[in-house]
């Protein structure tokens, strides 16, 4: 068994700043790519940041320059440090882990989502 989970969203106003964070526990043998994606009401669901075993960092253009992606191998655990939010940040936000399990198969796993929630 594998579990995802998300914490840190909130209501938060224009300008200000969110830190979400995200684990994968369970029966792991090794975690590749961690990510976060958001799905805003009425809109598909899009990558915000990825990043992989190696520290490579992927960002949406929307938010580069105003959030971050660290990731912490150790405890399979990232965060994603998000700056000067804006109401079009508003969404949930979904992290996921793409890993392999100790019976033998890669997939990806996702987290239930987080609200953000950006007042102007």
């Amino acid at each position: 068994q594998v579990q995802v989970v998300e914490s840190g969203g909130g209501l938060v106003q224009a300008g200000g700043s969110l830190r979400l964070s995200c684990a994968a526990s369970g029966s792991i043998i090794n975690v590749y790519a961690m990510g976060w994606h958001r799905q805003a009401a009425g809109k598909q669901r899009e990558l915000v940041a990825s990043i992989n075993s190696g520290g490579r960092t992927d960002y949406a253009a929307s938010v580069k320059g105003r959030f971050t992606i660290s990731r912490d191998n150790a405890n399979n655990k990232i965060i994603l440090q998000a700056n000067n939010l804006t109401p079009e940040d508003t969404a949930v936000y979904y992290c996921n882990a793409d890993l392999l399990g100790n019976w033998g198969q890669r997939n990806t796993y996702w987290g239930q989502g987080t609200q953000v929630t950006v007042s102007s």
